[in-house]
């Protein structure tokens, strides 16, 4: 299979369906793409009913390219990450990985265009964040719900305001920010450092006032970004966890019990805000990403330095922090439904307290008029517990 031929499959891939935000090539599978978060065959001529182990591998391996750095990682840890152009038409951020002894390939497409925080439909923290001078912000999730774009988003607010260097360190390089009032220099790993430790310490002697971090993988990158934004930069990077409370266990959990409480007051001091995000189906079709979003505060420090307690949750905090930006999924879902954007199963299958979002979507339902039980011709039974005579 010529290279010729790859660019071909993808580009009838992309145009297949629309909202197109991967590309899934799987043994025992047709060619399909995922179109607003669900699985879709894809018609190709000639037809495939079923990918099989010699053309899944062909695909990957041109892929790779013949590097030598991608096959040794493929072969010595079973995944490898690149990325992979389909010029005049798209970029995508491609992993390979073996799976029952066959090959398998997902490619995630990416935006040629960098995201603004209007076009997004971004909270107002989000700009807040952009003025940030220093310290931590963290936008975690699941794969796929998001992140990087948040996170461009707000690189982007920053290129439009601020004069300063901006390092990113990513795996690949997502999104390519131009030269604005800022002055980028976006590096690649494998292509430009080895690992996220390693282009994170260089970046310390790189002189510049923003960092972004694609993900904090490790306790030695987490302490040298905890360094970094501690010493007056702004650091900015990703987790994979879902919530705030998650988020901060996650961090102290990459560190020896002993070390705890010197972490816990180090986080408390670099923390600026946690945002995490998830994508949620919308009414008639596409996604809509909805937010948790915690700033730091005297009640967050103290939360994070002594732990959670009755009263003193995070997401408590969170909720009585609505006046500085702050809000919980569950308030930010409840405004989606009540706009009509979702249906009510989807706010209560993704709501972190069904008990609160349920208690909410009533109140709404009240205001409206609507009914909110389906429970009808209720009556009280005038003779219950009286003996029959």
């Amino acid at each position: 299979m010529k290279k010729q031929e790859i660019d071909h499959l993808l580009a009838r891939m992309l145009d297949s369906h629309d909202n197109v935000s991967d590309l899934n090539i799987t043994v025992g599978k047709p060619f399909q793409v995922e179109t607003s978060g669900v699985l879709a065959n894809v018609d190709l001529e000639p037809k495939f009913d079923e990918i099989t182990p010699f053309q899944s591998e062909i695909f990957a391996l041109n892929l790779i390219n013949q590097s030598q750095r991608l096959t040794e990682t493929l072969l010595l840890e079973g995944s490898c990450d690149s990325s992979y152009e389909l010029p005049g038409k798209a970029r995508f951020r491609v992993n390979i990985f073996s799976q029952r002894g066959n090959y398998s390939v997902v490619l995630r497409k990416l935006s040629p265009k960098i995201p603004t925080c209007q076009e997004l439909g971004l909270p107002d923290a989000f700009f807040e964040m952009a003025k940030e001078q220093n310290g931590f912000i963290l936008v975690t999730g699941a794969t796929g719900s998001g992140k990087s774009t948040s996170l461009a988003a707000i690189l982007n607010e920053i290129n439009d305001v601020r004069s300063v260097h901006i390092v990113t360190l990513e795996d690949p390089v997502e999104y390519d920010h131009p030269h604005k009032k800022a002055t980028f220099n976006q590096r690649e790993l494998g292509e430009d450092f080895n690992s996220f430790s390693i282009g994170l310490r260089a970046a310390l002697r790189q002189a510049p006032k923003v960092i972004l971090v694609g993900e904090m993988r490790d306790r030695e990158s987490l302490e040298i970004g905890m360094s970094a934004a501690e010493t007056g930069h702004l650091v900015l990077s990703t987790l994979h966890t879902l919530d705030a409370g998650q988020t901060i266990n996650r961090i102290l959990g990459m560190f020896p019990t002993e070390e705890e409480n010197q972490i816990r007051t180090r986080i408390a001091d670099s923390i600026r805000w946690i945002v995490c995000q998830r994508l949620l189906p919308k009414v008639g079709g596409g996604r809509v990403a909805v937010f948790e979003i915690l700033r730091t505060s005297l009640r967050v420090k103290d939360s994070i330095l002594h732990g959670e307690s009755e009263g003193k949750t995070f997401y408590e905090i969170i909720q009585a922090g609505k006046a500085f930006g702050m809000v919980t999924f569950d308030d930010y879902i409840l405004g989606l439904y009540e706009k009509g954007i979702i249906t009510q199963e989807t706010a209560m299958a993704y709501a972190s307290r069904k008990d609160v979002l349920g208690r909410g979507i009533d109140t709404i339902k009240t205001t409206r008029g609507e009914t909110t039980t389906d429970i009808e011709d209720l009556k009280v039974d005038h003779e219950y517990g009286k003996t029959s005579r």
